[in-house]
């Protein structure tokens, strides 16, 4: 099978070149172990099925003689023998050499199984299922990068030919790398239902070996997905699993269940922006309940692409979760991340990107194009707000936003005369 381009590929060799080792960590089947398998010179997995015991037994005496190999060398699944972790490095220090390590791992670690953070010698690359660039499902005609380099550029003339249908179904299928090499729709979105199915009975328990509920953990997906892309309260998807599924849990026991979802890197919702331009009480501040992939939420609610095509409010929810996808994928490098703001007001930007330079985009996620207008004024006033902040401010002005953009499900990338980019999701790239 041909290897398909990450946007992670850039990064971990840059990374590679600056620390001894690089730990790409995300949600399982993103393709961690074959993006770095690009880089490495050799390679240990620790769930080979005939070398598992005796890799385990050898981390827990000496877990340095699995570090012997060439360099760049790939630890698969390191997590499995947390002993490795402070073995790597030490491992750097000694060898005071770059690029000496590639670890990969689905799941987080308990920081009580390391003695160190491995801060100046480990760095941490996130990576994602398969955005729309990667997959060649979007033909790249408007670069994110350029955008931020040349806010003013004209995009008249870029256009589309992925149809709502069409993207409909790819948030159905998700950015899963496996379903790349399948021939036929039907197996590809079986995909994401066995991605479901195997967190909801296997995961969920192996992050870190306590027994949890199948059922349970269906029912909390499930109210996560009917409340994607919105800031609903932990106690709201608490009622929701108690009247929709008819199932007790207590407070505390759903958010040990989150957290385990969120150490398997299957929820990561998007925090709250909250720059100084009106009073906290109506910035609203709660997070926004996301998933790692679309596909996600699709198959938890069994969800199907005919019955989207006749929900396209349902399918705004999930096209927003795609853009989110993609804008974290084309933004992995060190100090970029999303947020969100919304108000007690009704003003609110679906996401706002932030660059590691400072840098930021105000972004609305708008399916249609009967939405564009209000999308729009939504940023252009946040803008405003921000002006009007600056005009008035005693303490240090804030950054004004570098770009404003509407990303879209419809065909024409252009520029609006109030300075809003309307950029179709399809049309975008790095």
């Amino acid at each position: 099978m041909n290897y398909f381009e990450r946007t992670a590929d850039a990064q971990l060799k840059a990374r590679l070149n600056a620390f001894g080792a690089v730990l790409i960590e995300g949600p399982k089947w993103c393709g961690k172990t074959t993006t770095a398998e690009q880089e490495a010179k050799s390679v240990l997995k620790m769930q080979s099925p005939e070398k598992r015991a005796n890799y385990l037994a050898t981390a827990a005496e000496n877990p340095s003689l699995l570090l012997n190999g060439a360099t760049p060398r790939l630890i698969d699944e390191w997590q499995d023998a947390p002993q490795l972790w402070d073995a790597v490095r030490t491992t750097v220090d000694e060898r005071a050499a770059e690029g000496q390590f590639i670890l990969t791992g689905s799941n987080t670690v308990d920081k009580s199984k390391i003695h160190h953070s491995g801060n100046g010698r480990i760095t941490r690359l996130r990576m994602l299922p398969m955005s729309l660039w990667e997959s060649k499902e979007s033909n790249g005609m408007v670069s994110l990068k350029q955008l931020f380099d040349h806010p003013t550029m004209e995009i008249d003339g870029a256009t589309s030919s992925v149809g709502i249908e069409e993207l409909i179904f790819i948030a159905c299928r998700g950015g899963w790398p496996a379903t790349m090499r399948l021939k036929d729709d039907t197996s590809k979105l079986m995909v994401a239902k066995n991605y479901f199915q195997t967190v909801c009975s296997e995961d969920i328990q192996r992050v870190d070996d306590v027994r949890r509920d199948e059922k349970l953990t269906r029912c909390l997906l499930r109210s996560y997905a009917r409340n994607i892309s919105t800031l609903a309260k932990k106690s709201a998807i608490l009622q929701d699993i108690t009247d929709s599924d008819n199932i007790s849990c207590s407070a505390d026991t759903l958010a040990n269940y989150i957290n385990a979802l969120e150490r398997l890197f299957v929820i990561q919702d998007v925090d709250a922006w909250n720059p100084n331009i009106r009073s906290k009480t109506i910035i609203r501040s709660g997070s926004k309940r996301c998933f790692c992939d679309p596909s996600i939420a699709v198959a938890a609610l069994g969800l199907t692409p005919k019955v989207l095509q006749m929900e396209l409010k349902t399918f705004g929810f999930i096209f927003e979760q795609m853009c989110i996808r993609d804008l974290r994928a084309y933004t992995s490098d060190i100090d970029t991340h999303v947020s969100y703001y919304r108000d007690r007001l009704g003003l609110e930007a679906d996401v706002v990107l932030h660059l590691g330079d400072g840098r930021y985009a105000l972004i609305e996620c708008k399916l249609g194009s009967r939405e564009l207008d209000e999308g729009a004024a939504h940023l252009c006033e946040l803008h405003s707000l921000v002006k009007q902040h600056n005009e008035a401010a005693i303490q240090t002005p804030l950054r004004e936003p570098d770009l404003k953009i509407i990303l879209t499900g419809g065909e024409y990338a252009y520029r609006r005369k109030d300075g809003v980019y309307v950029v179709p999701l399809a049309c975008l790239r790095p």
